[in-house]
């Protein structure tokens, strides 16, 4: 999952991106900025993995913007002026976007930003997850992440299917629980559904197997999976 924001000072701009980006799994958006002023305090407060920046801006242009962020984050520009391309892909930007881009083109340029990404983190150390400490019930459990079937969605609860052990029922979010495990271990694979990759037994018609029971495979998380699922 790649932390978001977009930075554009027309607000219809902001309204394609925030579409776009609600169609795209792996992207968190957290929120659109019109100012580049507020863009700038909240970036000095929390941490991003990727920008949606517009070049042409009034206050200060993108490029300026982006010399001038807190910490080191990707990058990729929107613009209506293609003259700018040379500038961007100078300061090391995933992408160019011009303006107006498709949803494929939005597509293309967020899967390079995912793809940077694990790059990266392939040539990072791993931090091994062993161990979640999950409240319940008005009490932590120290649950074993191999121990970890699958995890379902229930509004505001998940339900933690538990080998050998009874599910575990929780008030918390499935984005919150998707940033607490192992990423090269676990995947999303429905709005629903979060399994661990090497319980996975068969896949078949969109459904996935595993410790007798059948998950479906979402339209939107599908080709995200299958490119996991098949490396």
């Amino acid at each position: 999952m790649l932390k978001t924001i977009a930075i554009d000072d027309e607000p219809p701009a902001l309204r394609v991106i925030t579409h776009f980006c609600g169609q795209v799994p792996f992207l968190d958006l957290q929120k659109t900025f019109s100012r580049t002023d507020e863009a700038l305090a909240y970036l000095a407060q929390n941490e991003i993995d990727l920008l949606f920046l517009d070049i042409n801006m009034p206050a200060m242009s993108g490029i300026d913007f982006y010399k001038s962020i807190p910490k080191a984050a990707m990058v990729i520009f929107t613009t209506a002026y293609a003259e700018y391309a040379v500038e961007g892909f100078n300061l090391s930007a995933v992408d160019y976007l011009l303006k107006p881009f498709t949803f494929e083109r939005f597509q293309q340029g967020a899967q390079k930003a995912l793809d940077y990404s694990q790059f990266i983190k392939k040539s990072e150390p791993e931090t091994v997850v062993e161990y979640l400490y999950i409240k319940a019930d008005y009490s932590t459990y120290k649950i074993a992440v191999s121990d970890i079937v699958f995890i379902e969605g229930l509004d505001d609860y998940l339900k933690i299917y538990l080998e050998n052990a009874k599910p575990i029922v929780a008030r918390m979010t499935m984005k919150s629980m998707t940033e607490k495990l192992p990423s090269q271990d676990f995947i999303r694979v429905h709005r629903s559904f979060i399994v661990p990759l090497r319980r996975i037994e068969n896949v078949r018609n969109k459904a996935i197997t595993l410790g007798g029971d059948e998950i479906p495979i979402g339209s939107s998380y599908e080709a995200e999976f299958f490119k996991r699922f098949s490396s």
